[in-house]
């Protein structure tokens, strides 16, 4: 189409070519393939002048509607590449998204007000290339994948209750304790779901534990455990605020706590990803970066 554009405007294939940076013969089997594949001859060619046909006329037309379009959606997409703007879709552990991620937004809206964000907050794991999520974050050690990673900042877990439940029932001194206490667990933690606890840190210690009430998200287990239901284990950032006001106590056990990994954000492998992403990528690692942010995870 561009050839056979530029040809009309210029007044020959030879022109065109030169003008699209191609040598005349590349020009004109370019044309003749256009007009191969259409079955009609757009041009009267002769050694001096060209000339449009009835049909090269109305193709001439459509040919410059269609080609304004394509430069205008290829502008678009290049200006994604240097540009943060679109939709950004983002896949979130409900609780960490809703203490950690959701009240970074406004800022993050202000800097960047072309990009629009989409939040998906699920604990449950997603394929992010075949959903189509632009980013994700995740929490614990990455498994082998072709996603790329950039570290956000550690993820230390606690065994802890409330002062109530302690007073009624005692407090565990060693791991072992635990089998006669009523422990709440995780069922997405493969270390907390199999009637076990895992400690040590490598997870080598396992604890028999049992209890009254398992749930797939940690701030409904920490709602029970602030009711004085039991003893839960769950990461810093979901009990940390507790732990600070005193309505929870961190238990101090024989073994350490076991090592679930990092907090990370994981994007798909592209060389180079749209602005959109850079952007956030960069803007959670600016601000979780920050002591104030580090000491609540």
């Amino acid at each position: 189409m561009r050839v056979f554009i530029q040809a009309v405007t210029s007044g020959s294939l030879s022109a065109a070519g030169r003008a699209l940076g191609m040598s005349p013969a590349m020009a004109t089997k370019h044309m003749d393939a256009l007009e191969s594949r259409l079955g009609v001859k757009l041009l009267h060619r002769t050694t001096r002048r060209l000339t449009l046909t009835d049909a090269g006329s109305h193709y001439l037309e459509a040919s410059r509607h269609i080609l304004q379009e394509l430069d205008e959606a290829e502008s678009e997409v290049s200006a994604q590449r240097t540009e943060a703007v679109g939709r950004l879709r983002m896949n979130i552990p409900l609780s960490f998204g809703m203490r950690f991620i959701a009240p970074l937004l406004p800022a993050f809206s202000r800097r960047y007000p072309g990009v629009e964000v989409e939040l998906g907050l699920s604990d449950a794991q997603h394929d992010l290339i075949q959903e189509g999520w632009d980013l994700a974050i995740r929490i614990g050690h990455l498994a082998d994948s072709s996603l790329q990673a950039r570290r956000l900042g550690d993820c230390p877990m606690r065994v802890c209750a409330a002062p109530e439940y302690l007073k009624r029932h005692g407090t565990p001194q060693c791991v072992a304790d635990l089998s006669r206490h009523n422990c709440l667990s995780y069922t997405l933690s493969s270390s907390q779901r199999e009637g076990a606890w895992s400690f040590g840190k490598k997870g080598n210690i396992q604890v028999p534990v049992h209890g009254n009430l398992k749930g797939n998200n940690g701030d409904a287990l920490l709602a029970a455990a602030l009711g004085g239901q039991g003893v839960i284990y769950q990461p810093h950032f979901i009990v940390g605020e507790a732990l600070e006001r005193g309505t929870l106590v961190a238990l101090e056990l024989d073994y350490p706590t076991l090592e679930i990994g990092n907090l990370h954000v994981l994007f798909p492998p592209d060389r180079r990803p749209p602005a959109k992403t850079r952007a956030m990528i960069d803007y959670l690692v600016e601000v979780f970066a920050h002591s104030s942010c580090q000491r609540h995870l």
